[in-house]
Parts: C-alpha cells; structure tokens; sequence
C-alpha cells in the first residue's frame, strides 16, 4: 500500500526510493503532472505544500482554473455480466444505477477493515 498525504483538497500519493535514498510523490485525481521529492519527510512535506502553491499559482499566471482533485464523477468498465446484475438488483430496489453504485461504494469503504482483514485471511490462505 502507499502512504498519502493531503494538503488542502490535494492528496498524493508518496513512495521511497532505496537506490536514491529519497521520498517522492504525485498528486492525485488532476490531469496535471505535480511531483516532488524530499530526502525526509519534513521535506517531502515541505516540498509538497509547495508543489500545490506553485501549480495553483501557475494556474492563476495561465488564466486556467485549476483542477480539483476528485468532483464526484467518474466512468467504471465493468463486464456486461455485472453491468445487467447490478442494473436488475437497482432495478428491484427501486433505486437508479447511480444510487447502488454510491451505495456499494459507500458500504465498502465504511467496511474498509473488515474487507482488507478478509483480504489478507485470503492470501494467507492460499499460501
């Protein structure tokens, strides 16, 4: 898993490298390339505020609005089987597509534990 770090509606996503013996990251969710790096984590952070001061006031210099990290619409491939199977259970409960899948969404991450401990319990399972 990688470890995140938020700063104002922005969060990346941070990584370590051994061979550079440095942390770097990215910002998530905007179409925009932002990186920074940071050889402890005072730094990375530091370096991190800063990215997202440079790329809102890039932005503004660019008379470009900048992107919001995640504004509550996305597109989801799922297989044909699934699509019709959630369309008829939504269907059944009166609900749109829309709802059941903010539904489902929902459940999973307020079950985040229960899921990753049942994920783990798998994997060691099949060891």
């Amino acid at each position: 898993m990688n470890d995140v770090i938020k700063y104002k509606e922005y969060i990346a996503s941070i990584n370590f490298s051994a061979e550079d013996e440095v942390f770097h990251g990215k910002i998530l969710g905007i179409k925009d390339l932002v990186l920074f790096e940071g050889k402890s984590v005072n730094e990375l952070k530091k370096a991190f505020k800063e990215s997202i001061e440079d790329y809102l006031e890039t932005c503004k210099v660019l008379n470009k609005s900048p992107e919001k990290p995640y504004k509550g619409s996305f597109n989801v491939r799922i297989p044909e089987r699934m699509h019709r199977a959630a369309a008829l259970i939504a269907s059944q409960k009166s609900l749109s597509l829309n709802e059941f899948i903010k539904t489902a969404i929902s459940y999973t991450i307020k079950h985040q534990h229960d899921l990753d401990q049942e994920i783990d319990q798998n994997i060691l399972g099949s060891l």
